[in-house]
């Protein structure tokens, strides 16, 4: 579909811009007036405003006004109450002895009322704006006046805070105040979606998501991994981030992919693989533009990306977060660094990477022999008749290896592959001549008779090869890794803390800030001190290219970026839109026309955007322009969109809370495509889900008071148990609202700030997070079925149960709950939860992970003993293998008294034994895992990270003897003497 098409129809639906806001005490609180020198004395008003503030920090909701227009006028042919300011900006209120003061949060605006945006960003041009003291100086009334009239309504004389605001009729108050506004709208951008139809977006985002969808060949490009193949890949991922394969993977996709999609549950770190897709693009020269949902998620980003290396992000529409970067660039940037420290930095980075490929290629060689000598007792029977018809296998003088090559040579596998093709025949003569003599070679090297099949020349190299390594191994004392892990992980860290250095390094390179540069970072910095009108004005006259060369990475809302950066198509290398499910394409369309590329991040099982488009104007429309239903914009968000035109990269593994707390949602909302990697047996034992049945109830006015109660004794009781960052959440408004009256009488701003509380609506605390989450369903058992349908809708009570860190309280009136609530409600208090599962050894679907990673001693095939417990793993020849050896290995633990669970299954991973209690416990690996060195290395480096201590126990090291290797077992997970404490 043409991008002129689209826009075309996305300008039709684009809702008109939002009534326009005549009085911001409506619903809220009256205005608070502040002193000619512009601070909040502690009074009660200021000191409800404070905690208020508090309570929705991330939502920005408190304001400072300067000159009102205030009184009662007819409008439209209705009295109307006016309380609106002229000149406004989101703040934040900070506590000192005496008084508060006002800190800005966002930009200054003057009054939407002015709708000429022309003369807005002049008039936010006046010197000395909204600075300490400004409504004091010279010409400040004059300005008043004449945004007064600029808004058309009939505004009388100018008064004081003192004086009486008239019955009838608008006075201009000189005044500064305090104000709440709850809901913020913007703008239509009809107009502005039609100024882009007119440009052309070839090679844009835009375009790549709106195509025809693409169907991939093959599968998508594998990540290059840093372990062991930096100089056998021509490209690997280097990141000052740990990241897993299908992080990675995303990272390979941004380089070159028109359209990247990333899904997962939440806490499946969506916003690490973010800040690593980001911090490469911008590595390699190029630009990135990262737009959220919401300016918290904006900040969030901004914090997590200040933890690593890289430029200095520019939060183009948050006040706090740009005042940094705008006294950086008013002091001036300095000549950057050169280019030879650059590529010293690299060649750190390759000297870095040595000791990482050498341990890993060590490791993986014993891993292999280790694993080749497990596999013996399959060729014990055969090996008398084997050494008889390929002698030459079984002498040591013979290399396996050269004779294998020579093998492959013979049959087309090798060098004889590459010869040429003609006449329609496989080999041209002379590979076939060389492919003749290399299989004559090998057959002399092997002293094995011509008529002997290559099945059993492969079958003797093999067993030879197993002999070879039992031999060594036997010889050496077996396999032991351990002080090989720790140089690997001392170097991994190495490589990456050398990795953030080049990248810094190279993100303030002298080649980004030439002349141009410095022009456009000087007048960045002007337009960060504008106003929000006239910051647009100067950000659209600049020089673009030479701005984002120098400062490759930007952040803001979706709103801002089209409120505030230049219309230029292609203007970034990628651009990054967060929580793009609850993004619609409206919003998102001339997001996408700024960028060359796009990451799209998001879960489509979390809460929605909500559309207030009607069905008739969408067909209309659609039929009007032959428009598909991808353009149906009530339905369709930016997530859905992209997900049609690229595959979509699923990030299993989930890293924030304990299982008790994500195990329900991942098995009902994600069909057990989550696994659980925060699991361990201290971990499993945690009951972080309190239901607390609340008796008495009734619904007064949409609330229930009694839970109300109930939320604010839970408040005190986890503020006691140590709780900081506190959530307290209702599915409805109504119910929100009380319960942030309440906690606003109960406590004071300083003891809200101390717990770090929030409340809100379920909607509100979309991509938010805290470490204790209150939840107040607020139904009755005689509530109507829309009412228990709307707590019950899947998407709304996935984020409700998924925003706890460490506790959830849910707080319930009903005795006789149904569906999904009776389901969850008895979920939680059961004692049956995932270390049952895992314990039998049953991957339970909410460990399971897409593609199951078996275990040494858990594989397809290998059956189940008694008990539903897969056999374990362990070495052939030791008592049934792999399986026998972690078997005797886990009873002779349990004889000695020391706890045993096989099979434990944590994230895509599976241990073979874990031994050991409550934080003591070691995760025990006794063979190398089935899919070979890599897989084993891969796990052993997630688990390492996630915090495991991990004992290798392969047979060889105790030659078999079980006893011996249950004793050092035990002895390495035995509690610490108390004389040695």
């Amino acid at each position: 579909m043409q991008p002129r098409t689209v826009l075309a129809v996305l300008a039709e639906l684009a809702p008109a811009a939002a009534e326009r806001t005549l009085d911001v005490t409506r619903g809220s609180q009256a205005l608070v007036w502040l002193q000619a020198a512009e601070k909040a004395p502690r009074q009660a008003a200021v000191e409800r405003l404070a905690a208020l503030d508090t309570l929705h920090r991330e939502e920005r909701i408190l304001h400072r006004g300067w000159g009102f227009l205030a009184g009662r006028i007819e409008v439209e042919g209705k009295p109307r109450k006016i309380r609106v300011p002229l000149l406004s900006q989101p703040v934040h209120l900070e506590r000192s002895l005496l008084a508060y003061k006002v800190v800005p949060a966002g930009d200054v605006e003057v009054t939407p009322l002015v709708t000429d945006r022309d003369l807005a960003a002049a008039l936010e041009a006046a010197p000395g704006l909204a600075t300490p003291g400004w409504l004091e100086a010279t010409g400040s009334r004059s300005w008043l006046r004449s945004v007064a009239e600029a808004t058309g309504l009939p505004v009388g004389a100018i008064i004081g805070r003192e004086q009486r605001i008239p019955a009838e009729g608008l006075a201009l108050v000189a005044a500064p105040a305090l104000f709440v506004v709850r809901d913020v709208f913007g703008g239509g951008l009809a107009d502005s979606l039609r100024s882009w139809a007119g440009r052309d977006l070839s090679g844009t985002a835009l375009a790549a998501i709106y195509g025809e969808p693409r169907t991939p060949v093959g599968d998508d490009p594998p990540a290059t991994r840093v372990r062991g193949d930096l100089d056998g890949r021509a490209d690997p991922v280097i990141s000052p981030l740990p990241l897993t394969g299908p992080q990675e993977r995303v990272v390979v996709r941004t380089r070159s992919e028109p359209v990247t999609v990333v899904s997962g549950p939440p806490g499946s770190g969506k916003s690490h693989t973010v800040v690593a897709a980001a911090l490469e693009v911008v590595d390699r020269g190029g630009s990135v533009l990262v737009a959220t949902q919401s300016p918290h998620a904006a900040e969030v980003l901004a914090g997590l990306l200040a933890r690593y290396p890289g430029p200095p992000p520019v939060l183009f529409g948050d006040a706090g977060g740009r005042a940094g970067l705008e006294a950086e660039l008013a002091a001036g940037a300095d000549q950057g660094v050169e280019a030879a420290l650059i590529r010293s930095g690299q060649e750190r980075v390759r000297a870095a990477s040595d000791p990482v490929r050498a341990e890993s290629a060590a490791i993986g060689a014993e891993l292999a022999r280790e694993q080749r000598a497990a596999s013996l007792p399959e060729y014990q029977a055969r090996l008398p008749e084997l050494s008889v018809r390929v002698p030459g296998a079984f002498d040591d003088a013979v290399d396996l290896d050269e004779v294998r090559e020579l093998l492959a040579t013979g049959t087309g596998g090798g060098d004889a592959g590459r010869g040429d093709v003609r006449g329609g025949g496989l080999l041209g003569w002379w590979g076939r001549r060389r492919a003749r003599a290399a299989r004559r070679a090998a057959y002399r090297l092997l002293g094995a008779a011509g008529s002997v099949p290559d099945k059993v020349l492969h079958e003797a190299l093999d067993a030879a090869a197993a002999q070879r390594a039992a031999a060594h191994l036997a010889a050496t004392g077996g396999t032991d890794l351990a002080g090989r892990w720790s140089k690997l992980h001392a170097a991994e860290q190495e490589l990456r803390e050398a990795a953030g250095q080049a990248m810094r390094d190279s993100a303030r390179g002298a080649q980004r800030w030439d002349r141009d540069a410095r022009r456009a970072a000087g007048a960045l910095a002007a337009a960060l001190r504008a106003g929000r009108n006239r910051r647009r004005e100067l950000l659209a006259r600049m020089e673009a290219a030479p701005l984002v060369r120098a400062l490759p990475l930007w952040i803001g809302t979706v709103a801002d970026v089209e409120d505030l950066l230049p219309p230029e198509p292609g203007l970034f290398d990628l651009v990054v839109v967060d929580e793009a499910s609850h993004v619609d394409q409206i919003r998102s369309a001339p997001v996408l026309a700024r960028a060359r590329r796009a990451l799209i991040v998001g879960d489509p099982r979390q809460l929605r955007f909500v559309s207030f488009v009607s069905d008739v104007d969408v067909t209309q429309v659609l039929d009007r322009h032959g428009a598909g239903e991808r353009l149906d914009v009530r339905r369709v968000s930016t997530y859905d969109l992209a997900a049609a035109s690229a595959p979509t990269i699923w990030l299993a593994e989930h890293h924030r809370g304990v299982p008790h707390l994500i195990d329900f949602p991942a098995r009902r909302f994600y069909g057990g495509r989550v696994a659980v990697l925060t699991r361990t047996p201290l971990a499993d034992g945690a009951s972080a889900i309190d239901v607390r049945h609340v008796p008495d109830a009734a619904l007064v006015n949409g609330v229930n008071e009694a839970e109300v109660a109930a939320a604010l004794r839970a408040v005190q009781e986890l503020a006691a148990a140590g709780f900081r960052g506190i959530g307290v959440i209702s599915p409805f408004r109504a119910q929100a609202e009380a319960l942030e009256a309440a906690l606003l009488t109960a406590l004071p701003a300083e003891r809200i700030e101390e717990l770090r509380l929030r409340v809100g609506t379920v909607h509100a605390f979309q991509g938010s997070e805290a470490d204790a989450v209150i939840v107040s369903l607020g139904l009755l058992d005689g509530d109507s079925p829309g009412r228990r349908r709307f707590v019950t809708d899947p998407q709304l009570f996935n984020v409700m149960v998924t925003r706890a860190r460490r506790r959830l309280v849910v707080l319930s009136s009903l005795t006789s709950p149904s569906g999904l609530l009776a389901d969850y409600l008895t979920y939680a208090g059961s004692p049956l939860r995932a270390e049952v599962s895992a314990a039998s050894g049953d991957r339970s679907p909410s460990a399971a992970p897409p593609v199951p990673r078996w275990s040494a001693g858990v594989s397809p095939g290998s059956g189940e003993a008694s008990g539903g417990r897969p056999v374990a793993g362990g070495l052939p020849g030791n008592g049934g293998g792999a399986a026998g050896w972690a078997g005797r290995l886990a009873a002779e633990l349990e004889r000695l008294g020391v706890p045993v669970r096989p099979g434990y299954v944590v994230g895509p991973w599976t241990l073979d034994l874990c031994v050991g209690v409550a934080e003591l416990a070691a995760g025990v690996l006794c063979g190398v895992h089935p899919e070979g060195p890599d897989a084993h290395i891969e796990r052993q480096g997630v688990l390492h990270r996630a915090g495991w201590r991990l004992i290798d126990a392969f047979p060889t090291r105790w030659h078999g003897d079980v006893r011996r290797a249950a004793l050092e077992v035990a002895a390495a997970v035995a509690p610490e003497p108390a004389a040695r404490r």
